[in-house]
């Protein structure tokens, strides 16, 4: 057999003038990358478009659904304010509104007077321990029945049903009517305190100020948001709820979009994904800002703790969608990258198919037989792949409200179900025997062994001799 040592003066010619030629082309693709086509650059432009407007309806749209979902759902806003009732500092706050509001109706100079001769003996015994200062002591006396009231079960109860009788108000206030318990103002929204005084006045009786049963009806505000030009954000407010559903959805349309129309769609599908779970996060890190800034700009005598309570409470379930963003983000953005040709993918996902191959083996070592099965899923292993993931995409839609975890739990079910489903593939006859990953048939997928592909430095080279018959 000739060797290039060998060859003929005029055959040593031309390999050398083909080596010179393809080292050449080498040089000039390394110094100068091929330039796009103009209708690939114009569908970069737009697919960057549609990304960039999809991740900026993101964080809209996480507003727009927690609105919607706030307003239009009596069950879920009853459970977003129910623990408030518990809360040291709402309760607190409560008191000490209602109390207020009571000693602006009781004449001091006439209470004893006034208390039958019966309850003179047990009002000033309780008052006595109270202080010597008669304002002073019936206000203690006071706040303390009003705290009695706001720590008992009966205030929950009462704060629950008030809640979801007045729901339908706080909707009539949020869009403009101010008719309801719950009504806003130029830069207040506030509650009725008017069930809790009367227990307080019941309280009170039975406890020997008779003078509190003439009190008449008492209406007394709580506020529950502070904060200027609420009139302006109230418009806006209506506008999200309005849009609750279709936000969400045209900001997942946009992305989808701008990555089917992209030149490389994975690629484009890791930076779109994690550009979407960064518009989400830069959403949850404003809400803890703005909580600092609404904390600061309360004016004087509103409960800062009461107030950060409130608003913790009121945004709850949009921290928890914002989390549930950034973990889809992040999980899609990771799945993409996973399925790619980098070199750090591909030796993920020979490890992953190293793994499976070693179990079964172990377990036909054991005896364990798939018979018809390990065919079937081998012959049907991408369609396989796609039913699993369209399972799950389905169960993360249809969850009524996932949470992080929720999309954590989702994803791992998913990997382990594609586990098994590799673990059941095998060709026929060859039980064992690896696949190639994305489930298509032959050997196991090997890393590339030097920059220039498969072949090594001296692929050209003897790709040239090779089409020289040398």
């Amino acid at each position: 057999m000739s060797t290039p040592n060998s060859l003929p003066p005029e055959g040593a010619d031309e390999l050398a003038v083909l080596r010179a030629r393809v080292a050449a082309l080498e040089a000039e693709a390394a110094a100068a990358p091929a330039a796009r086509p103009p209708h690939h650059r114009i569908r970069s432009f737009f697919a960057v478009l549609l990304i960039v407007i999809g991740c900026v309806l993101a964080p809209l749209g996480l507003v727009a659904a927690w609105a919607a979902d706030e307003i239009g759902d009596t069950d879920r806003y009853v459970a977003t304010v129910t623990p408030l009732a518990s809360d040291p500092d709402v309760q607190a706050a409560v008191a000490n509104r209602v109390t207020d509001a009571v000693m602006e109706r009781i004449d001091l100079n006439a209470l004893l007077e006034d208390i039958a001769p019966a309850d003179r003996p047990r009002l000033t015994k309780a008052l006595g321990k109270l202080g010597d200062s008669l304002e002073g002591a019936v206000k203690s006396f006071v706040h303390e029945k009003s705290q009695e009231v706001v720590a008992s079960d009966a205030f929950q109860t009462v704060w629950q049903d008030a809640n979801r009788a007045v729901h339908s108000s706080l909707e009539n206030a949020l869009t403009g009517s101010d008719e309801g318990a719950v009504k806003i103002n130029q830069d207040t929204v506030t509650l009725d305190l008017a069930p809790v005084v009367d227990r307080v006045k019941q309280r009170l009786v039975e406890a020997g100020l008779s003078v509190a049963g003439k009190i008449p009806e008492v209406h007394t505000d709580f506020t529950l948001v502070q904060a200027d030009d609420i009139g302006k954000v109230k418009t806006a407010f209506n506008l999200l709820q309005k849009m609750g559903f279709w936000l969400p959805v045209l900001s997942v349309l946009f992305v989808a979009g701008g990555v089917l129309l992209a030149v490389r769609r994975r690629r484009t599908l890791v930076a779109a994904a994690l550009g979407f779970a960064v518009a989400s996060l830069l959403l949850g890190i404003g809400l803890t800002v703005f909580r600092t800034v609404y904390l600061n700009a309360l004016p004087e005598g509103v409960s800062p703790g009461a107030a950060g309570s409130v608003y913790d409470i009121l945004i709850r379930y949009l921290r928890t969608s914002v989390r549930v963003f950034v973990v889809t983000g992040l999980i899609v953005a990771l799945a993409a990258w996973l399925s790619g040709p980098g070199r750090a993918a591909v030796l993920v996902r020979g490890l992953w198919h190293s793994g499976i191959t070693a179990t079964r083996t172990t377990a036909d070592h054991a005896g364990l037989r798939l018979g018809p099965v390990g065919p079937f899923v081998h012959r049907h292993s991408t369609l396989l792949t796609w039913i699993l993931v369209a399972a799950a995409v389905v169960t993360y839609v249809l969850w009524s409200y996932p949470t992080g975890m929720v999309v954590v739990a989702l994803a791992l079910a998913l990997l382990f179900a594609l586990a098994v489903k590799d673990f059941l593939a095998e060709e026929p006859g060859t039980p064992g025997t690896a696949e190639k990953p994305g489930g298509r048939e032959g050997p196991p997928e090997q890393p590339p062994e030097g920059p220039e592909g498969p072949e090594g430095p001296e692929g050209p080279e003897k790709a040239a001799a090779a089409g020289t018959g040398g």
